[in-house]
C-alpha cells in the first residue's frame, strides 16, 4: 500500500498575522487532509480556521503531540500515514521541526520511508536574519543559552568570538519572560563595536526589529518582557 505524505504546515508567529502567514498552496493543502499532529489542539484548530479550512472541524482527527505525550511511542501518530492518508504537522508558532519538537516526528517519517513536504511560511530565525543586515552566507542558530549566569556569560563571549573568527552571524533566543535579563547579559559581555540585532514580535502589530552596535544599545531603553524575541550578534572585525 502506498503511504501518505507528511506536510509540514507553518503557522503565524503572532496574533492577527494570519494574512501574512498562509499561502494559497497551504490553504489548498489544509483543505485536502483531515488528520493532524499538533502541539496544542485548541490553537491548532484556531490556526486552521484562520487559514480558511472548509472541512467541518468535527471531521478532523487531531493527534496531540504536546509535552505530556513526548517520550512515548510514536507508532500511533503514523497509523493514517501508513494507511495511505496524508497528515499535517503543526507547531505552536512558525515552522514545524525548527526549534520545535516536531523534528522527532519528521525524523521518524524518514525512518519509515514516508514522503516529507515542507510548506512555505513564517520562520522567526530566518526573518530576523533577513532583517538584521548581517551575513546570510554563514550563520548559526544556537537556540537557548545556559540559564546559569556564569555559563551564559561565557557562552555569549564564545559566540562573539565565533562570529569574529568565521564572520558568522550568531542567533539565539530565550524564554520570553527572561528576555530582559538576557539582553542585559549580552550588553554586559559583548564588546561595544559588536553589532546586535533585536527582532521582537516578528509579524506582530508591535513588531520591533533594530540593529545597533552594543555600545549604542547600552544607551537605549528596550522592554522585551514576554515578547517572543530573536537576538543576533555579528562581529566582522
Amino acid at each position: 500500500m502506498k503511504k501518505g505524505t507528511l506536510f509540514l504546515i507553518p503557522v503565524p508567529l503572532a496574533d492577527h498575522a494570519a494574512h501574512k502567514s498562509f499561502t494559497p498552496f497551504l490553504v489548498d493543502t489544509v483543505n485536502s487532509i483531515n488528520t493532524y499532529i499538533v502541539e496544542n489542539e485548541k490553537t491548532a484548530r484556531r490556526f486552521l480556521k484562520e487559514a480558511g479550512l472548509k472541512t467541518p472541524q468535527s471531521e478532523l482527527l487531531i493527534h496531540d503531540y504536546g509535552k505530556h505525550k513526548r517520550g512515548s511511542s510514536l507508532v500511533p501518530f503514523f497509523k493514517e500515514l501508513n494507511e495511505g492518508a496524508s497528515v499535517g504537522l503543526m507547531s505552536e508558532a512558525g515552522c514545524p521541526g525548527v526549534a520545535d519538537p516536531g523534528a522527532d516526528i519528521v525524523a521518524e517519517a524518514h525512518r519509515r520511508n514516508i514522503k516529507v513536504v515542507p510548506l512555505v511560511g513564517p520562520n522567526a530565525m530566518l526573518q530576523a536574519l533577513m532583517a538584521s543586515g548581517f551575513s546570510g552566507q554563514s550563520y548559526a542558530f544556537t537556540g537557548y543559552l545556559p540559564i546559569d549566569k556564569g555559563d551564559r556569560s561565557k557562552r555569549i563571549k564564545d559566540l562573539e568570538q565565533l562570529s569574529q573568527r568565521y564572520r558568522q552571524t550568531q542567533l539565539f533566543m530565550e524564554t520570553p519572560f527572561r528576555n530582559n535579563q538576557l539582553l542585559e547579559e549580552v550588553l554586559k559581555n559583548c564588546q561595544p563595536n559588536t553589532l546586535l540585532c533585536i527582532a521582537s514580535n516578528i509579524n506582530g502589530e508591535d513588531e520591533f526589529i533594530k540593529t545597533l552596535p552594543v555600545g549604542l544599545w547600552r544607551k537605549e531603553k528596550v522592554d522585551l518582557h514576554k515578547k517572543p524575541t530573536v537576538f543576533l550578534i555579528y562581529k566582522g572585525n
